[in-house]
């Protein structure tokens, strides 16, 4: 199964649970799964509280690539991460390329895909895109 089958699961996936547009930006779906790492649901938010969830998204995405490692929540529940190792020098289409990896690593991590999709990830062994 290639990466660009498991992404139009992912996108197929936002589109029924989330009634996003058919092709999501990546900040979309960063904003959303931010939301559930967070796990306080869809509300009014602040804009800084809006730029604190991207940035639990992206780290939380980041971690099983070792450049963040979750630390502990906060008192008001956020999570928080140490940087590992810095990000490398990425052009802005190499940025998208990673995220993308990471949100279908975390889609399997998660089990989010459908039963049939993760049985064949996983009889291929084929379930790391690292």
């Amino acid at each position: 199964m290639t990466e660009a089958i498991i992404w139009n699961k992912i996108e197929q996936f936002f589109e029924e649970n989330f009634q996003t547009e058919k092709h999501p930006t990546i900040e979309t779906l960063l904003y959303l799964i931010g939301i559930q790492e967070l796990g306080s649901g869809l509300q009014k938010y602040t804009k800084d509280d809006k730029l604190n969830i991207l940035h639990i998204a992206v780290c939380r995405l980041l971690e099983p690539f070792g450049y963040y490692k979750f630390t502990h929540y906060d008192e008001d529940g956020y999570p928080h991460f140490a940087e590992i190792q810095p990000l490398p020098e990425l052009k802005s289409n190499e940025q998208q390329l990673l995220m993308k990896k990471a949100i279908i690593q975390y889609f399997i991590d998660e089990e989010l895909l459908d039963k049939h999709t993760l049985d064949e990830l996983h009889n291929n062994h084929n379930s790391t895109f690292m």
